[in-house]
């Protein structure tokens, strides 16, 4: 609901550097793009094998947690418009440089190695339906085509995105059109969508598979970070938001229930490429490259769409000092911030090599929770800080809510995932303080 206040003057007027080239609909598809991807495309197979066959179910509770929070992130952005997302309104919140600065290393961290992943799942069994490829050095290659577009311009870049996320769209309806035919054929057990898997209680199994469906919808707070290009952001933003994420429910839901109808949760699990192996089941003439060349588009507009995130969320904290202003350096003509896209590029090409894409997605969910949970602090703290402009305000149970399923989601992480997690932030504290000593040395200089 939108809400007003004339107790201040404008904050965040507007004024940018960055081109506001990004509509409603634009942004819309953006947001749509980023949750919808790899995440169902390659680990719908992995949740059957944690819940049993009831896969919507653990999909459908990811959706809630989902939506919590993204209350809070339309609040924020809506009163604070400014390329830099959870960094900027921990700063806002709680004035301190430290605590900002792990909140959007964190954030920069989930990006930089979900784009990793992503490379990995591009570079797997969906590209082995056209070319034999070395999957390292195909991974790489496919980040840097990223980076190179990515540096193009955000208008190249989102027309990119417009396009790979209606042809995954359309794969994702496929699968649920095609299994809807090959239960009115007669064929199918719709009973699996409410079992469970043995032995285990059903609770258990659900919050251990939302873990990983949560993975799912994550990519909705990467559209924090493009604030500054949107336009007439206070009033698109919040429509955009929940839209887009309402839309990817049902999708997900609709994916879940065809697939377990189809094949029974083993044998998902047991697939690199569950979807594919789904539309192989049916029986239907689907050539396997057309559905591959599908998967492939998506995990691609995934890694664009984080990338993004990732160089203007980089953009944005040097622009606030918290890390070195070499990084908001823009080119003339394209206006996109090169150095924060050369150097993010490098690093998710560094984390490629560190793991699986099961492990990546572990340690970004992890990482984004306490991002997560900064960000619903943050939104019931500034409730104190009023600004002239309308924006929309987010009941107050619903942060709460947030981060008490952040805390629960939290509970469910493996000790492996924390290490990994730990050392990243580690790395981002070193970087804090390497970055304050020569912030010193300038100033004495």
């Amino acid at each position: 609901m939108p809400t007003a206040s004339t107790d201040a003057p404008a904050l965040d007027s507007g004024a940018t550097r960055l081109r506001r080239a990004i509509t409603g609909p634009a942004l819309f598809l953006f947001i749509l793009g980023g949750v919808l991807g790899a995440g169902v495309y390659a680990l719908v197979g992995k949740i059957a094998m944690q819940v049993g066959g009831a896969v919507w179910v653990p999909l459908l509770v990811a959706l809630g947690f989902a939506l919590l929070t993204a209350g809070s992130y339309a609040e924020l952005v809506s009163k604070y418009p400014k390329a830099g997302g959870a960094a900027v309104f921990t700063e806002r919140a709680f004035g301190s440089p430290l605590l900002s600065f792990l909140v959007g290393f964190a954030m920069l961290a989930a990006g930089v190695t979900s784009a990793a992943g992503l490379s990995l799942a591009f570079a797997g069994d969906y590209l082995g339906a056209f070319f034999d490829t070395p999957a390292v050095p195909t991974a790489l290659g496919f980040l840097l085509l990223i980076g190179l577009l990515n540096a193009r311009g955000i208008r190249e870049s989102m027309g990119a995105n417009v396009v790979m996320t209606l042809i995954e769209v359309s794969g994702l309806v496929l699968v649920v059109v095609l299994a809807a035919r090959f239960i009115l054929d007669g064929s199918g057990e719709l009973e699996r969508v409410v079992q469970f898997t043995p032995g285990i209680s059903p609770a258990v199994a659900v919050l251990s598979a939302a873990l990983l469906a949560f993975y799912s919808f994550v990519g909705f707070e990467v559209s924090a970070n493009v604030a500054e290009e949107v336009r007439d952001v206070r009033r698109v933003y919040p429509r955009a938001l929940f839209g887009a994420l309402l839309v990817a429910g049902l999708i997900y839901l609709g994916v879940g229930v065809a697939a377990t109808v189809i094949l029974p949760p083993e044998a998902l699990g047991e697939s690199s490429a569950p979807l594919l192996d789904v539309v192989r089941a049916t029986g239907y003439a689907v050539p396997d490259n057309l559905f591959a060349l599908v998967a492939l588009v998506a995990v691609a507009n995934g890694a664009l769409l984080t990338m993004i995130m990732a160089s203007r969320l980089a953009y944005g904290m040097a622009d606030r000092g918290l890390l070195p202003v070499a990084l908001t350096r823009v080119l003339p003509r394209r206006r996109t911030p090169w150095l924060a896209i050369v150097l993010t590029t490098l690093v998710a090409m560094v984390l490629t090599v560190t793991g699986s894409l099961a492990v990546l997605a572990e340690t970004v969910v992890l990482l984004l929770l306490f991002v997560f949970i900064a960000t619903n602090v943050a939104v019931l703290v500034l409730r104190k800080d009023r600004i002239a402009e309308p924006h929309f305000r987010t009941p107050t149970v619903m942060p709460v809510l947030a981060i008490l399923s952040c805390l629960l989601l939290l509970a469910q992480q493996s000790a492996g995932t924390w290490l990994r997690a730990g050392l990243l932030l580690g790395l981002g504290i070193i970087l804090y303080g390497v970055g304050r000593w020569q912030a010193r040395r300038l100033s004495a200089g």
